[in-house]
């Protein structure tokens, strides 16, 4: 019987129901991850919010009190899986916790002494309120204490390029050594509150249609020679500006067609090359080398943007001459040519997981004067220094560069990370020269096309780790002296340190026990090699590492967990039920690769921390579902790499969910952080701050952004930039900022909204004795950020 104080109420009832409905879910879903040999929390607490919800249905103030105790259970299991967590809290205290804050507030309505209650519960819910802004707002915003001591300048490292970064940025990474550092001090931790926008120009390369926009993604670092910036667009435009107010000097289309496009419409950038003993004011006496989507190699006048017709047929060359069959879109040009000993050096992209006999991924160099092509480095044919025989052509299928080579004027050799064989997934079909090259950086002699050394981070590479970044030329302190060497970072997250003359390690390098198992188990090696000098992976899942935005979907990732196979670090993958590979494709490094303080000795490096989740689709289900080579039935581009990829000529098609995403709320699966930045004393690998990278504002639920200013470390793309006053410079991360970080500390000191994504490594140069920032603010199809084609420069007033 109800008890004579209380009474029916409305509010109550409703909420009643709510309790009830939530608890049948969490009932139904907790049996079944009991029965995948889960937590045990969630059956016995959906069966007790059934219970607190009929009652209060009913009437019954024993509802609310039992709702009360469920929270209380709550949080204390809560505290026991995960501590004091803030973002590991989410899920499992915040919708509870707004459940009881509408309890108290109703509660009042459930008794006929109202004033007993009334007061109590208002309080009660406000003071809640209050705690949580304050706790996350605090939460949120913090940032880990120092771990080491961040050195003062200790080095003067030479640097083997022609260029000098300075008032210029004269290649990608600054200089062909890729440390993206400039001496620039100008703008100091002390001044930079002060930045301001000095000019903004629109590239107006912009997609036409919305097929085309789930393409786009600028990716462009400009270069800066002189009295000039140069800057290329998603589809290979190239606008020269003047570096001190943004005006244009004169522009270059090569209009390449929309069907040329891969997955990404990007231009990371252009390459600049003066021909020696050259008139300064002869024509292409300075060359801007221009790679482009349609796989041409372009030399335009520096000067005056008109082609160089003395290079290869009217000024340009195309790579695809001797790939034989080569469908629109397959083999692209996104990233620019390393330019060594007056020899253009490049890779290219091949469309990933469409057939297994896809075009060439072979190394093509050209004279930069000519363009006559010097060698050609197909792996299957290390005889050949040119190209195929007539009738031929270049072995298909093989390992390409789709990414940056850096190189070494001095000891005339282009570093090259190298990608896997065509059908990332599936490797019984390839050959021993693909196994022995793939996902390896390969040093090639540019006099000669021939590989020097290479260094293999993965055995029989099923998991698309292909090398991203960058490789970062240094001198690295050793007792024997200062030795020529570089930074590897890996989408594993290791970071390798190599003697750049011979490959051979200069820190130590472990072995773990692989697992096996998977659709190819003689395939997969027992064992594969880590960096014990540094690695910003993170320790393996558990089912406590799932999220969501409450707990009911983060009990569908742990039932989702439980279910795939999860052995740890290289779990290969399966057809009958998903795998989780961690890290994912993105990263630990992609192509955003790291910066160097050479001075300082100090690496800075931004990381993603998330897993796919993976499964090999057998053919004939693959062929039910219309996955075919996008040239034939599929027909379509853009989106994620991976997503219904249809690896023709294999047994297998793939289906990756990147970032492992529930598709209802779009959320990710992991716990927060998913991504982070960390400084790393070069010397000893020891990290000296270390902090989630990237606020909640633009993420949230169904698309729908939070605008809160949480720091909850998004997934990033794109690389940072470090000055000689103590600052890194970076955009990269999903909530659209630019920042100033302090190289110190780890402190944000100054940021910045992006009119759209910065998924771009900006860069720094003076110009008329100002220093200046500069972001291309184009946004990425893949990171889900706005699309743009702003070129932003900021300076001091």
């Amino acid at each position: 019987m109800t008890n004579s104080s209380e009474q029916r109420s409305l509010p109550a009832s409703i909420l009643g129901i709510l309790l009830a409905l939530i608890g049948l879910i969490l009932a139904i879903g907790g049996a079944w991850l009991l029965i995948e040999g889960g937590s045990a929390y969630y059956l016995p607490t959906g069966l007790a919010m059934i219970v607190s919800g009929v009652l209060l249905l009913r009437g019954r103030m024993a509802g609310a009190w039992l709702y009360i105790a469920i929270f209380v259970v709550t949080l204390l299991w809560a505290l026991w899986e995960v501590g004091l967590q803030p973002w590991a809290l989410v899920p499992r205290v915040v919708a509870p916790l707004v459940l009881l804050i509408a309890l108290l507030l109703i509660m009042p309505t459930m008794t006929r002494a109202r004033h007993r209650w009334r007061n109590a519960g208002i309080s009660v819910a406000v003071v809640l309120v209050a705690a949580l802004i304050f706790g996350w707002g605090i939460a949120g915003n913090y940032i880990p204490a120092m771990q080491g001591q961040l050195p003062g300048s200790r080095y003067a490292m030479a640097d083997p390029s022609l260029g000098a970064t300075g008032a210029d940025w004269p290649a990608y990474g600054g200089t062909n050594s890729a440390r993206r550092y400039s001496p620039l001090n100008q703008i100091t931790p002390a001044n930079v509150a002060g930045l301001q926008r000095a000019w903004t120009i629109h590239t107006g390369d912009l997609p036409q249609s919305a097929q085309i926009r789930s393409t786009y993604g600028a990716e462009n670092t400009p270069l800066k020679i002189g009295d000039t910036l140069y800057v290329c667009t998603p589809k290979s435009m190239v606008i020269a500006l003047n570096p001190a107010t943004g005006q244009q000097k004169w522009r270059f289309d090569p209009k390449v067609s929309d069907d040329a496009i891969p997955y990404t419409a990007a231009c990371r950038g252009v390459s600049y090359f003066a021909v020696p003993d050259a008139a300064a004011n002869t024509a292409c006496a300075r060359r801007i080398i221009l790679g482009t989507l349609d796989a041409r190699i372009i030399a335009l006048d520096a000067r005056s943007g008109q082609l160089c017709r003395d290079f290869g047929q009217n000024g340009q060359v195309r790579i695809t001459d001797g790939m034989g069959q080569v469908p629109p879109g397959y083999v692209s040009i996104n990233s620019p040519p390393t330019i060594v000993r007056g020899t253009i050096v490049t890779g290219h992209q091949v469309l990933d997981g469409q057939d297994r006999w896809a075009p060439s991924g072979v190394i093509q160099a050209y004279d930069a004067v000519t363009g006559q092509m010097r060698w050609a480095w197909d792996m299957m044919h290390p005889e050949r220094s040119g190209p195929p025989p007539a009738g031929q052509s270049y072995t298909r299928g093989t390992p390409n560069m789709w990414t940056i080579a850096s190189g070494d004027e001095q000891l005339g050799l282009v570093y090259l990370p190298m990608g896997n064989a065509a059908a990332d997934y599936y490797s019984s079909l390839r050959r021993p020269e693909e196994n022995r090259y793939a996902t390896s950086l390969v040093a090639i002699d540019v006099a000669t096309g021939k590989p020097r050394w290479s260094f293999q981070a993965v055995r029989k590479d099923v998991w698309d780790y292909d090398f991203g970044a960058q490789a970062t030329l240094i001198d690295f302190p050793t007792a024997r002296g200062a030795v020529p060497a570089m930074v590897l970072p890996s989408k594993q997250g290791d970071i390798y340190i190599l003697d750049r003359r011979t490959g051979q390690p200069l820190t130590p390098i472990g072995t773990i026990r692989a697992p096996g198992g998977g659709v190819e188990p003689e395939q997969r090696a027992p064992t594969q090699i880590v960096s014990l000098y540094h690695t910003l992976r993170q320790p393996d899942l558990t089912e406590r590492s799932m999220w969501g935005m409450s707990p009911i979907d983060q009990m569908i990732c742990r039932i989702q967990f439980r279910r795939a196979s999860y052995k740890g670090f290289f779990t290969p993958p399966e057809t009958d039920r998903r795998s989780i590979e961690y890290p994912g494709y993105n990263g630990g490094t992609d192509w955003g690769g790291v910066a160097v303080d050479p001075a300082r000795g100090v690496i800075v490096a931004n990381y993603n921390d998330m897993p796919n989740y993976v499964r090999l689709v057998p053919r004939a289900e693959a062929n039910k579902k219309g996955w075919a080579p996008r040239d034939q039935a599929r027909g379509r581009i853009g989106g994620a790499e991976g997503a219904g990829d249809p690896q023709a000529h294999t047994p297998y098609a793939v289906d990756v969910n990147a970032g492992w995403r529930l598709p209802f709320t779009g959320m990710l699966c992991k716990q927060p952080p998913y991504g982070g930045i960390r400084a790393i004393d070069m010397a000893t690998g020891k990290t000296i701050w270390d902090r989630p990278f990237g606020t909640a504002r633009t993420n949230g639920p169904f698309g729908i952004p939070s605008m809160l200013p949480l720091t909850i470390g998004t997934p990033n793309n794109g690389g940072s930039v470090v000055t000689a006053s103590g600052l890194i410079f970076i955009a990269a991360a999903t909530d659209n900022l630019i920042r100033a970080i302090d190289l110190r500390s780890g402190r944000t000191l100054w940021t910045d909204t992006l009119p759209a994504g910065g998924q771009a490594t900006p860069m720094t140069y003076s110009q008329n004795g100002k220093q200046y920032l500069v972001i291309m603010a184009g946004g990425h199809h893949f990171m889900e950020t706005p699309i743009g084609d702003e070129v932003i420069a900021y300076a001091l007033p």
